[in-house]
């Protein structure tokens, strides 16, 4: 995945309407602050207490979401491997996560259209994270603590303190695609093929 040459920049989370107009696609950031885990069936339970009328189980707006399910911590360590969750098994709950108020989202992979209209409409964006690197990621977490659906076990819902935890900026809140741009010059070095390999994607 290519990315622009701009320097790595630290931002902070819950992250503002400045930091969000800020990020482009291709940056490289390192988030610092609080992000929350929810993976499919953490999205689930909280669209159905949406819909019953009981509210999300802790306040989403402004927050960031990180795809994963972490394994057990050893002895000694606050959380296990936190390597992120691919992006598209939760498109189908992102539009109805973002009109709550989420404004960041973390995983691996691309988006579909419709979640990628749905984070220009609510000016939210989503971060790539590094496939297979859950133990350095999880280096990069401080404090780990439950906050809903415990029963759930690795998907329930954790709050995470992190410092400095790297990410890349795949989708803006202009509508710009990483992946996309990514296929699109792939093509133009590439004229007599079709489809770009499947690393690129």
């Amino acid at each position: 995945m290519r990315v622009n040459s701009q320097m790595t920049r630290v931002v902070a989370t819950p992250l503002t309407q400045e930091a969000l107009a800020d990020l482009k696609a291709g940056e490289h950031v390192l988030l610092t602050g609080v992000i929350y885990t929810a993976r499919d069936a953490a999205h689930r339970r909280i669209i159905e207490a949406v819909e019953r009328g009981d509210g999300p189980p802790i306040d989403l707006r402004g927050q960031t979401l990180y795809y994963v399910g972490p394994t057990p911590p050893r002895p000694g360590d606050v959380i296990g491997s936190a390597g992120p969750t691919t992006a598209y098994r939760m498109d189908p709950f992102t539009i109805q996560m973002l009109a709550l108020g989420v404004k960041a989202t973390i995983g691996k992979g691309g988006r579909g259209k419709e979640v990628r209209d749905a984070q220009v409409k609510h000016r939210a964006v989503y971060f790539g994270a590094i496939g297979g690197s859950g133990a350095l990621l999880s280096g990069r977490i401080r404090r780990v603590e439950v906050v809903a659906y415990e029963d759930l076990e690795t998907e329930a819902i954790r709050r995470l303190e992190v410092v400095e935890f790297p990410v890349i900026v795949v989708n803006d809140i202009y509508g710009a695609d990483l992946l996309e741009q990514g296929k699109a010059e792939w093509r133009k070095q590439a004229p007599f093929t079709t489809e770009p390999p499947p690393y690129i994607v």
